[in-house]
């Protein structure tokens, strides 16, 4: 097997130890699995495999009086509160036969539990055995604990992303404090880059050691040796336990094939991360559409508009939402690729054309018009199928995601997107011809003229933070000063401060951002 077919197919390839156990069981799985799944293939996987529902890992969740067997597939390790709720479910549920999974390996649970030696076998694997059937209420019952590195979410053939480490940030100078504090004074780290493995948080410590295991189970499903390079200290401490995971060394002897892997704290270029490039469809999709319930790589997609409901308040979160991800069809499959990666006016062209093309195939009586393409032009294709049942289900793929780019073209927010974007760009120049201080005071009248609220292209509080980030982030390398430059910023900060505050306590509501900024204090109407 071609590294490059290793890779496309080994999202999938993890999944087939669960699917081997799931036959007549009821499944519990906690979000970041769920998403993994989403992207490999979705509840459907599950059920042509014989599982008999699917249901959140949750202790408010059990099995039925008819379901002896149950899998439970997590991301997390098999103690604190992961197993109270396994203990939960099962002593709500009749289960003869429990099988868990954990995309934890057993090497990571032993630091977990302070063992520092290397121990024959899976002893905390076979003790966490013994209590499931303890909480099955026989020791005569079958119970199976094993590790399945199911964290990969393939977007693309060529693309993936790995959800359950979306919470692992790049290490900051705050967080050199924190980590200083705890240690004598004469062996505390001068910078970020002296941090080492042993001086983070346990729970830190877990999850890049859980990342580093995953990414050497690719390598090793692929045959190849890894060559790491990093950037930043988060990046140096990941590459550094990949290059010292027990599987790693063996690769280095023996492995056919070779590739480079390059880790890159995103804190570096946050330019980058929270720019509006304003060419990409799925951008503005991701940006604007509302994430799904539990997730972070995918969206909702309001299908409202396949069926002859009129938007009520009635009516609202009546149906399932659609999403992105389309695994069951081919030909939704190259649209969302053509969508991910083309300029978006290609894009949007794409997606008319597979809607005119899936109403031809089913004789549906298509209009024909040439031009620019609509979000309204959009909607009258998808709506076309809203009277056939087995047209509808055969292109729903193509279905949803022409929903999701008129969804994202007429959506409300997109003129602030426009504005955030040309607001960059005058920054930008800005920064080039001043100092930061004469830049952030253009910023003041953009704060002062946000507050009515009225006009659909105003910025939001959360828009003029990214706009701040935006400018601090350009501005580190271009803008370098004194003293007497950084009195000066300072002053401008302050009024900025004063601004935002005002425009702050004036929000009738607050966006989660807000929420988690502000801890959660109530705005004041």
């Amino acid at each position: 097997m071609l590294p490059t077919d290793g890779v496309m197919s080994f999202p999938g390839q993890t999944w087939e130890k669960v699917l081997s156990k799931v036959k007549k069981a009821v499944v519990f799985m906690d979000d970041r699995c769920s998403e993994s799944l989403h992207w490999n293939g979705g509840a459907a996987l599950l059920f042509e495999a014989g599982a008999r529902n699917i249901k959140q890992f949750s202790s408010f969740e059990a099995g039925g009086q008819n379901e002896p067997k149950a899998v439970f597939v997590v991301s997390t390790v098999l103690k604190g509160k992961t197993a109270d709720i396994i203990k939960d479910i099962i002593s709500f549920s009749h289960f003869q036969y429990c099988v868990v999974f954990t995309t934890v390996p057993h090497s990571i649970h032993l630091l977990a539990n302070n063992v520092t030696t290397d121990l024959e076998g899976n002893p905390v694997f076979d003790q966490f055995e013994e209590k499931l059937c303890e909480w099955m209420g026989d020791m005569n019952y079958t119970a199976e604990v094993m590790h399945a590195p199911v964290v990969f979410a393939p977007l693309t053939q060529q693309f993936h992303l790995l959800p359950a480490f979306s919470e692992i940030f790049p290490l900051l100078e705050v967080d050199l404090e924190a980590i200083n504090e705890k240690r004598p004074e004469k062996k505390r780290f001068g910078s970020l880059m002296d941090v080492d493995m042993h001086s983070l948080p346990p729970e830190l410590q877990i999850q890049i050691k859980s990342l580093a295991s995953a990414l050497s189970a690719l390598f090793e499903f692929i045959g190849t040796r890894e060559e790491s390079f990093s950037v930043g200290p988060m990046s140096r401490l990941i590459a550094g336990e990949l290059a010292s995971h027990p599987q790693a060394k063996n690769r280095r002897k023996s492995a056919p094939n070779k590739a480079s892997i390059v880790f890159i704290d995103r804190t570096l270029d946050l330019t980058g991360a929270v720019g509006h490039h304003g060419d990409n469809l799925v951008e503005k999709i991701l940006s604007v559409l509302p994430q799904l319930p539990g997730h972070v790589t995918d969206i909702q997609v309001d299908m409202l508009e396949l069926t002859h409901l009129k938007k009520t308040a009635d009516t609202k979160g009546i149906l399932a939402p659609g999403c992105l991800a389309q695994n069951q069809s081919a030909t939704a499959r190259l649209l969302w690729e053509t969508m991910l990666v083309a300029k978006q006016k290609e894009a949007v062209m794409e997606v008319r054309r597979q809607l005119v093309e899936a109403a031809s195939k089913e004789n549906l009586p298509i209009k024909m018009s040439l031009g620019r393409v609509t979000a309204e032009q959009l909607c009258s294709y998808v709506q076309l199928f809203r009277d056939s049942w087995g047209a509808l289900e055969s292109h729903s793929g193509v279905l949803q995601l022409g929903l999701a780019a008129a969804q994202a073209l007429r959506h409300p927010a997109l003129p602030r997107w426009d504005a955030c974007l040309a607001f960059e760009r005058l920054l930008l120049q800005a920064l080039g011809d001043s100092d930061l201080a004469e830049v952030l005071k253009q910023l003041l009248p953009i704060i002062k003229s946000s507050e009515s609220g009225t006009d659909s292209s105003e910025l939001s509080v959360d828009d003029l933070l990214v706009l701040l980030v935006y400018v601090y982030s350009v501005a580190k390398e271009a803008c370098p000063g004194g003293a007497d430059k950084e009195k000066h910023v300072e002053k401008v900060e302050n009024e900025l401060i004063g601004a935002l505050t005002l425009r702050l306590t004036r929000q009738t509501s607050l966006s989660p951002l807000l929420q988690e900024i502000t801890g959660n204090i109530p705005a004041i109407a």
